[in-house]
């Protein structure tokens, strides 16, 4: 019988719903895949075992209202049971929501333009997590009528399908994880956006090495502080002349030496904003730049 890794959580007494979408946020780093809500028992599932222990650790000392543990829990129909857990996020004038919460009154209220489906049982971004919606929001600053969108690492294709709903055009979206790509394809395929946004298996250096690739308006990163870091240069290749790049997946201590780095390849900070202890970062293209040449 197969078993999936996850966090019990026991309760003291029921959880209030801001309970739940807090810890959901704090858990959701794009490995969560399911909760099982039973009342005073919790638990969250995880894509594996080492996903689970650090989403565990990194509560240390943040859930005092219930009791924290590993499991490993036997396949008995829990995801059937898992999907009502989780509901829809606004950000802005962006719902995202699951399939079942299509209808939820979110995406109705007045403001809101455009509404996301996202299947959370894939395991990538759901809008949950702080750096996704910050994604979103900082997505939503910039006109983004007519630009080219590259979305890199693009997971649940979310940020591609919101740049795309927001005017973008082309738009790409790569990832070299093929459990991602099969989410994304997936995304898309609910959305409508299997023919506006192009869906790639590449990894960003490749991309940038590639003679005649495009140049984009606008690229949207939510890796982590490590490899925006890494691929500074491959980014600012990537961007045209007058070209943004919103950056997410920094953690607040490290987000000033992240930028810096950014800078120096040719980035210049325009907007930041934080969330939860996370960071996301707009930067515009300065005018000379180290990477000027690289791409075409």
């Amino acid at each position: 019988m197969r078993h999936y890794a996850a966090i019990e959580f026991t309760w003291t007494a029921r959880p209030a719903d801001d309970q739940i979408d807090a810890l959901l946020a704090r858990l959701d780093d794009g490995s969560l895949s399911a909760v099982d809500d039973q009342g005073l028992v919790w638990r969250a599932f995880f894509d594996s075992a080492d996903a689970r222990d650090r989403a565990l650790a990194s509560l240390a000392g943040v859930e005092d209202a219930a009791s924290a543990r590993p499991v490993d829990v036997a396949d008995e129909g829990w995801a059937e049971r898992s999907q009502a857990a989780i509901g829809a996020v606004r950000v802005g004038r962006i719902v995202v929501a699951p399939p079942w919460r299509a209808a939820d009154p979110l995406t109705r209220e007045p403001g809101v333009d455009h509404v996301i489906i996202i299947n959370p049982s894939m395991g990538f971004g759901t809008g949950h997590h702080a750096s996704t919606r910050l994604c979103l929001s900082l997505l939503q600053a910039p006109p983004l009528a007519g630009l080219s969108v590259l979305d890199v690492g693009t997971g649940s294709g979310v940020l591609a399908i919101t740049a795309w709903r927001l005017g973008a055009s082309p738009v790409d979206a790569i990832d070299v994880d093929r459990d991602a790509l099969d989410a994304a394809r997936d995304s898309l395929e609910r959305n409508d956006a299997g023919r506006a946004v192009r869906l790639i298996a590449a990894d960003l250096g490749d991309v940038a090495r590639r003679p005649g690739w495009r140049r984009y308006d606008v690229l949207v990163a939510n890796l982590t502080g490590a490899a925006l870091s890494r691929h500074a240069a491959a980014l600012a290749a990537l961007g045209t002349p007058e070209g943004n790049l919103i950056a997410g997946g920094l953690e607040a201590d490290e987000s000033r030496a992240v930028a810096g780095v950014l800078e120096r390849a040719g980035w210049q900070a325009a907007d930041r904003e934080e969330e939860d202890g996370w960071v996301g970062l707009r930067l515009v293209r300065r005018a000379t730049s180290p990477s000027a040449s690289t791409a075409r």
